[in-house]
Parts: C-alpha cells; sequence; structure tokens
C-alpha cells in the first residue's frame, strides 16, 4: 500500500463499517498500516475476512467482524466482539452506504411529454419507489447514526476519540437521477456537525470525508461502457472536475490519516473535507 505519510495509531482500535467495500477497505488497510489494530465490519462477512487476509499478509493486526449497521442488535454483538478482542474503539470509521436504482430516476431532468403517461423504460420522479427512498436514506443517515449509538459511549468513556463519517460530493452539488443518495449523504454531513457539537465535551472529535468521483463497484456500470469507455454521463463528470480525472482510493489517505491523528488534527472538529479534484469550486463556466 502507497502510504502518503505515517501516522502513530499504536495502541489505536478502530472500526471500519463497510469494510469490505471498495474505498473503505483501502482506508482499513491504511490504519492498519499506521499501528491500529481494525475490526473490519461488513454485512458480507466473506469481504471482511479477505481484507483481514490482506492486512495480516502486509503484518497488520485486525479482524472481521460481519454486522448489519441496520440492526442494532447485530451491532451489539459486533461490540462484545470487538470489546472482548480488542477493546474499546478509539477510532469509529463510518463507511457503510450507498445507492439503489429504486432509488434513481432514468433521465437527468422532466419534460413535458413525460406527464403524458408512464413510458416503457423512462423513470421520472414521480415513479420514484419509497421504499427504494426509504432504504437508501436508512441505510446512508441510519447506517452512520446506528453504529455511532453504539460504540461512542464507551468512547466517550475513553475519551481522546474519533468518529469520521463518508459524506460525498452529492452533499455540497446534488447531483441528477438520485435524489434519495443525494439527500442521504446531505444529512451525514449535518449529522457530522451536530455530532461534533454534541461529543465536545466528553472528548470525541467528529468530521467527514466527502469523496468526488471514485470508479467503484457499485457506479461502475453508470461511468464505464462495455467496450471500457467513458459514458456519456463520465463524460460531464470529467468536464466539471477540473483535475480532468476520476479519483483513485490513494488520493482518499492522507485525508483520512490527518483526520483520525489527534496530534495532527487535534483542533479541527466538525468539518466535511471534499476530496473531489475540484469539482465543488467550479461553476462550470
Amino acid at each position: 500500500m502507497k502510504l502518503p505519510f505515517k501516522v502513530d495509531l499504536s495502541g489505536k482500535v478502530a472500526l471500519v463499517t463497510g469494510g469490505g467495500g471498495v474505498l473503505c477497505s483501502e482506508f482499513a488497510k491504511a490504519l492498519a498500516a499506521n499501528g491500529a489494530k481494525v475490526a473490519v465490519c461488513d454485512l458480507r462477512a466473506e469481504a471482511a475476512e479477505k481484507i483481514v487476509a490482506e492486512i495480516e499478509k502486509d503484518g497488520g493486526t485486525a479482524i472481521a467482524v460481519a454486522a448489519n449497521v441496520l440492526d442494532k442488535a447485530s451491532l451489539e454483538a459486533a461490540r462484545e466482539t470487538i470489546l472482548e478482542k480488542f477493546g474499546t474503539v478509539d477510532i469509529l470509521l463510518n463507511g457503510a452506504g450507498g445507492n439503489n436504482p429504486k432509488g434513481t430516476t432514468s433521465k437527468d431532468t422532466l419534460d413535458p411529454e413525460d406527464l403524458d403517461g408512464a413510458v416503457d423504460g423512462i423513470k421520472t420522479f414521480f415513479d420514484l419507489d419509497p421504499a427504494g427512498i426509504e432504504f437508501v436514506f436508512n441505510l446512508n443517515f441510519l447506517g452512520t447514526l446506528l453504529p455511532t449509538q453504539v460504540f461512542a459511549k464507551d468512547m466517550a468513556k475513553k475519551g481522546d476519540a474519533v468518529i469520521l463519517n463518508v459524506s460525498s460530493m452529492n452533499a455540497f452539488r446534488p447531483l441528477t437521477r438520485i435524489p434519495a443518495y443525494s439527500g442521504a449523504k446531505a444529512a451525514v454531513s449535518n449529522f457530522t456537525q451536530w455530532l461534533a457539537v454534541h461529543f465536545a465535551k466528553v472528548g470525541i472529535r467528529v468530521n467527514a470525508i466527502a469523496p468526488g468521483f471514485f470508479l467503484t463497484n457499485q457506479n461502475h456500470d453508470l461511468l464505464i461502457n462495455p467496450d471500457g469507455s467513458y459514458t456519456a454521463r463520465s463524460q460531464k463528470i470529467l468536464g466539471h472536475t477540473p483535475m480532468n480525472r476520476f479519483g483513485v482510493t490513494d488520493d482518499l489517505l492522507g485525508t483520512l490519516l490527518w483526520l483520525v491523528d489527534n496530534n495532527a488534527s487535534g483542533f479541527v472538529n466538525g468539518v466535511v473535507v471534499p476530496v473531489d479534484g475540484g469539482f465543488a469550486a467550479y461553476s462550470g463556466v
């Protein structure tokens, strides 16, 4: 793993939810590479176990914990496992999240002819499935809130702890087609600020990373054509990203390590840091 710099996380216990995913698995590896004992938490046990094997191969210490971030009983069981094997969590990285096609429109904008009636292959705002909207919002917002409820009490008693949430560029600039995901990530950003104030007196700092556009398993088909070329949506994204490229996971690691290290960011609290190649700064003209 290529690290931009090293921090000393020895003696720290880190929990990464969504740890089997593309971005959060790299977060878990980076924390372990800097000395933390890492609990890799994912709904899919096999995904978490794969990352743990990679961490251990590189000399790090980690355990796999299967848990559902929308099920408090499941999270409580994960807490007991982590307490038994590693002790109290010092760093909680709330990375679980995602989108769902049921919360997504098929077009950027509503055209007058779309009002005439349903058309095969066209899903407008009026066709969105409330259950799909609820799933996306719960996964991203409640999937951040519930792990915080379960783990932050122990962290507050211990003090000198860090919560790092994963927001998105959607929270700054709502993207077309994905209103549920954009709204949910905006909620995560707002919640990050709220938590930072709420926990300020008990020794927990709360911040968030807001990644711009990164190629992941989740968005691959939306951004890459079967022949490997960029889709029209990719071209639009790159045209509005001044650095004219998609992010890679290494681009996030410096911000991650800065925010979890109390020596480096001990007075940084309640911020949402865009890592987006300039997307949020560009007006389009």
